[in-house]
């Protein structure tokens, strides 16, 4: 148990690709890893601190995990807490939370094996918070144990933000949005393929501002060009788009490519021209339209998904209720709402007039409620489609042995799609006709034959 390390990864994605970085790392080092707590010679809790609940689940991981510190429950010597939350609150977090040895901020991912070993052998003598500017970005050089099932992986193309969103504190703990190298980029992915990835996942702050900052000015539709071409790929995805930066030519792409997944993470945020100056969002309510509009008009059958934020400060029932309204027109295939999170050093923190949290958990529900309809009818509208399913696992869903997921369907955000047909595996390919649906997930039977 001397050198196991247990892990746990919170929030997004983006924050996930650092955890396997700081995993592989640590194996580099001579540690293994355990998928027992209580096992664990060492404990790391990646945090994430974007709005208020997130801060919250990750102090109550920190201090759920804190207890195998005692011999009684566990053998940790070494409680590490990295990422988002020691970036932004740094040494305040020594005081309010004893029991951690170590704090890590977010550019200290390629030093977590020095840190650990240091904090063990010195027993709390040196120094326990390690926070500086930012500047990790990842590359293909740096090792990965990758946590997703074998067949998927998330490919990370720019670290940081600069779009300066007034809710938003990313900026200030990720630091300016930087751009991987566009080689570098198809390097790694080239060999995620070939541990057998079938499924690569962009992700960044704003994969649409890739390549903004380089200098030869790379694009995006140019690097899924790239990636598309990878033997062995089969499907491509993009998450967290900027609606303003969703080209044609970025549709266009997407439309031509056989391995693009038709599938737009577009977060709007708002629609009321005045809550969107005030979140400091680029473009208003017709931007935004026509952005769907072309999408829709280019990309046949493409599965939009976007974001929203309710109770900002100046939100008005009338503001809120052309959101409503909008949410009924657009007809989004897939939609998260947020309430509005006020945040320390957020310029929309300081503004007034300020929406209650009952009201805001009010309006979160009303949204809820109407996208459930729209997605029930969406849903039911697929009936009698044949669509490509990944095959995932084992389902306990009596009459659908197996679970997987749609190139409509994004891990972990989306619905799901039930399955049932003969020589299905996790990790396997088929055609499939849907046959019911319910307010989020598909029921489908096999058609095809399985394969990779």
């Amino acid at each position: 148990m001397r050198n196991t390390f247990y892990l746990v990864s919170l929030g997004c994605p983006k924050n996930l690709v650092d955890t396997e970085v700081m995993a592989a790392i640590l194996e580099g080092e001579g540690f293994a890893m355990t998928a027992d707590p209580r096992e664990a010679a060492v404990i790391i809790v990646n945090t994430c601190a974007f709005i208020l609940p997130a801060k919250e689940e990750s102090i109550d991981e920190i201090i759920r995990l804190g207890r195998h510190k005692d011999p009684r429950d566990g053998s940790c010597r070494c409680l590490v807490v990295t990422g988002c939350l020691p970036q932004r609150y740094g040494g305040v977090l020594e005081n309010a939370l004893p029991e951690v040895d170590l704090f890590l901020g977010v550019g200290e991912i390629e030093k977590i094996g020095l840190h650990v070993k240091k904090s063990m052998t010195t027993r709390g003598n040196a120094g326990k918070v390690f926070v500086d500017s930012p500047p990790f970005l990842m590359r293909a050089r740096h090792p990965r144990h990758v946590l997703t099932p074998p067949w998927t992986a998330y490919l990370k193309i720019a670290e940081g933000c600069s779009n300066r969103c007034s809710y938003c504190v990313i900026p200030d703990i990720r630091g300016p949005f930087r751009s991987r190298d566009r080689n570098d980029i198809l390097r790694e992915g080239e060999r995620l393929v070939s541990l057998g990835v079938k499924e690569l996942i962009l992700i960044a702050q704003d994969v649409t501002a890739y390549g903004e900052d380089l200098e030869e000015r790379t694009r995006l539709e140019d690097l899924l060009i790239d990636l598309s071409a990878l033997a062995g790929l089969r499907w491509l995805r993009l998450l967290y788009t900027y609606p303003t930066k969703v080209t044609k030519r970025l549709l266009e792409v997407m439309a031509d490519g056989e391995k693009i997944c038709r599938y737009i993470d577009m977060p709007i945020q708002h629609v009321d021209d005045h809550i969107l100056k005030t979140m400091n969002r680029r473009g208003g309510r017709e931007e935004i339209v026509r952005t769907i509009e072309t999408a829709r008009a280019v990309v046949e059958d493409v599965a939009l998904r976007t974001s929203v934020i309710v109770g900002l400060p100046g939100e008005t029932r009338k503001r809120f209720e052309k959101l409503l309204a909008f949410i009924e027109e657009a007809r989004f295939d897939h939609l998260g709402v947020f309430a509005y999170s006020r945040e320390e050093g957020s310029k929309a923190g300081e503004k007034r007039p300020r929406v209650s949290e009952r009201e805001k958990d009010q309006r979160r529900r009303l949204i809820m409620e109407r996208q459930a309809a729209i997605s029930f009818e969406i849903n039911r509208n697929l009936i009698g489609t044949t669509q490509e399913v990944l095959v995932e696992g084992k389902s306990d869903l009596k009459g659908y042995p197996y679970v997987g997921r749609l190139r409509r369907q994004a891990p972990d955000i989306d619905g799901v799609t039930y399955l049932r047909g003969e020589g299905l595996q996790p990790g396997l390919f088929t055609s499939c006709r849907i046959v019911a649906a319910d307010t989020y997930d598909l029921f489908a039977e096999a058609t095809g034959t399985p394969g990779a």
